[in-house]
């Protein structure tokens, strides 16, 4: 993606199921879950870099002794520096107990980190915020074990104030108004409402206070906790949560927005935001991999007992596009296939665009993410010149000498590496939007390999705010003065906010959204802003299910070819001297590529829920007001 957006962040949970001298044993090591959950975060550094966060639960302690260990960090390179800190912790110990580097008991007791059930985090600051304070693990301690509570997740609210306002009604006073702190003491007080009911029970059998804890761990059900606190939640989400005394949940949001898979045998549980995370960290095939179902929670009670649990009614699947196109790594089997795809289905526009003229395009890709589906286009390429050249060979039948046979064989679509990314130079850069004249040179580019009369394909995996395009790359492309630059998006015009994890809040900065207000201009129709603005203010006193995306009347007289074009026009400076052109993929070639993924609010405006449909209308009233201010 030639505009760097914000990722979404990542969940790793493990649970050894069983006791650490069968890992010592087997593996050398009685570190192994942590081993394992460095593994798994590390291999999720692609969807969180802001901050990192580790947490372990031990069982079975002794009173007294601590059993919970977390460790956070938001340093530039998190992952690598909370792990440094559990080492030089655990190394520390052991080299002032040298005598007790192979007593297994002897560590699970005294040393920290070394437990039975850990939960690790990576993030993005979705808000901009990127203190200690928002790095995930959450803690909500307590002197009682099976009330602390540990929780992070991969996930956004869009109600997070109605969220706080129901808190304060319980009598709470939270510390924050932030959907984690909120989502985190909306669980806490279920937990707590539901642990009372069960020490009354236990009280009325004949417990003492003491002997009323193994009875209340015993018949805690976390299904209704999870039922009671998502009650009103509105968002994408993958929660999951430790309680002190080791249960351990993972829920899925009703529509699936949010990924989660897991894994489970008779020594783990692991549970991960991507499928080739587990795979790879455990060498596991790919059908032993699950997806967690939309609605349910994988619950795994401290006895080792796992089961799935129905939580919230499913809803109709919206998991996410975005995972596919960009997010997710690439090495899934599926996720290959479906961006290879993308690249695949829209190379008729392209064909369209060079009037077929191969023999004359130089095809090639920008980011290196969108090399997936540069594979796919080269395979429609050359699917199309095979198709040619066996229609050359037929028409010329007996006449053809072997050698214009051989020279029809030979001819093959000109695929080339056009650009490539200086690191160093991007993040010398990166956060200063002034020095225009340094981005022009984030990319180096291949000369010698374009001719005047070529034309030049690039595919991006998606086109957000055009800004790298207009500063730096068609600049670039220029300089090895084709004909015509095309730039191709495998993705879909980007037109709406999302509000469910990825941090592309501010509708304004869209460049397909600029583009159709200067056709609304250019058409003399720009009242309809004025229009949707008053819609858009009348829609907050309305019920959830009479909420509608007004935005989409921004859009609706253009076709999605009439926008392309004013993009183009808008990313050519005049210093540009080739032609530009812009193609995005299709709504219909995106589901065709990604079937089970069809959240497409991005492109398409549809919501899954009621608080993605208020978020989209307030952030055009942001827009229209001149108010910088988050739409969610």
């Amino acid at each position: 993606m030639s505009d760097a957006i914000k990722h979404e962040c990542g969940i790793a949970l493990v649970r050894l199921k069983k006791p650490l001298q069968f890992y010592k044993d087997k593996y050398g090591s009685a570190f192994y879950g942590i081993n394992k959950m460095y593994l798994l975060m590390e291999k999720q550094h692609n969807r969180g870099q802001d901050g990192a966060g580790f947490a372990s639960v031990k069982f079975n302690v002794a009173p007294g002794t601590r059993y919970i260990s977390r460790v956070r960090s938001n340093q530039s390179q998190p992952i690598q520096d909370i792990f440094a800190q559990i080492n030089g912790r655990l190394n520390g110990v052991l080299e002032q107990n040298p005598t007790k580097k192979d007593d297994v008991n002897w560590q699970e007791e005294n040393m920290p980190y070394v437990g039975n059930l850990f939960l690790g985090h990576v993030r993005y600051g979705t808000f901009g915020k990127n203190s200690i304070e928002s790095v995930h693990p959450f803690l909500r301690q307590s002197n009682w074990k099976h009330q602390n509570l540990i929780v992070a997740g991969n996930f956004n609210m869009t109600n997070s104030n109605q969220m706080l306002e129901e808190l304060i009604e319980l009598g709470q006073h939270p510390k924050e108004a932030t959907d984690t702190v909120t989502v985190m003491e909306k669980i806490g007080h279920f937990l707590e409402d539901e642990v009372a009911k069960l020490y009354q029970k236990a009280k009325k059998k004949g417990f003492s206070k003491k002997d009323a804890s193994p009875y209340i761990e015993e018949n805690l059900s976390l299904k209704k906790v999870l039922k009671r606190s998502s009650k009103n939640w509105d968002g994408g989400y993958a929660m999951a949560g430790l309680v002190g005394h080791g249960d351990a949940f993972v829920l899925r949001d009703p529509n699936g927005i949010r990924p989660t898979y897991f894994y489970e045998d008779d020594e783990v549980v692991v549970v991960a935001s991507e499928r080739p995370v587990i795979q790879t960290v455990f060498n596991v095939k790919i059908d032993k991999v699950q997806e967690l179902e939309r609605g349910h929670a994988l619950i795994i009670k401290k006895s080792g007992n796992v089961s799935i649990k129905k939580v919230i009614e499913p809803r109709e699947n919206k998991a996410c596009s975005f995972e596919r196109i960009y997010f997710s790594r690439g090495s899934d089997a599926s996720i290959y296939e479906e961006r290879k795809n993308l690249g695949k289905y829209v190379f008729p526009k392209i064909l369209k665009s060079i009037d077929s003229d191969i023999s004359n395009t130089v095809f090639s890709f920008i980011p290196n993410t969108a090399e997936t589906s540069f594979y796919g286009m080269t395979e429609a390429a050359e699917d199309l010149l095979n198709q040619q050249k066996t229609a050359k060979i037929l028409a010329g039948g007996t006449k053809l000498s072997a050698k214009k046979v051989t020279e029809i064989l030979s001819e093959r679509p000109r695929f080339e590496k056009i650009a490539i990314k200086d690191a160093k130079l991007r993040t010398f850069i990166a956060d200063d939007s002034s020095r225009d004249d340094l981005v022009e040179h984030v990319y180096d580019i291949t000369y010698g390999v374009v001719k005047p009369t070529d034309n030049l394909v690039i595919i991006d995996d998606s086109i957000v705010r055009g800004t790298t395009l207009k500063k730096s790359i068609i600049k670039i492309l220029d300089r090895l003065s084709p004909k015509k630059i095309v730039v191709v998006s495998s993705a879909p015009q980007i037109r709406y906010p999302d509000c469910y994890g990825i941090d592309m809040a501010r509708i304004e900065a869209f460049i397909a959204f600029k583009a159709a207000l200067e056709l609304l201009k250019d058409h003399d129709k720009y009242h309809i802003v004025e229009d949707v603005y008053k819609k858009c203010i009348a829609q907050k006193s309305k019920k959830d299910e009479e909420i509608i995306n007004h935005v989409k009347e921004i859009y609706s007289p253009f076709k999605p070819e009439e926008i392309s074009a004013k993009i183009a026009e808008m990313l050519k400076t005049e210093d540009i001297k080739a032609d530009v052109e812009v193609i995005y993929q299709s709504i219909e070639g995106l589901h065709k590529a990604c079937p089970d993924n069809l959240g497409d609010w991005y492109f398409t405006g549809n919501y899954p829920t009621p608080g993605g449909m208020r978020v989209v209308n307030q952030a055009f009233i942001n827009f229209y007001e001149g108010n910088d201010e988050r739409a969610y």
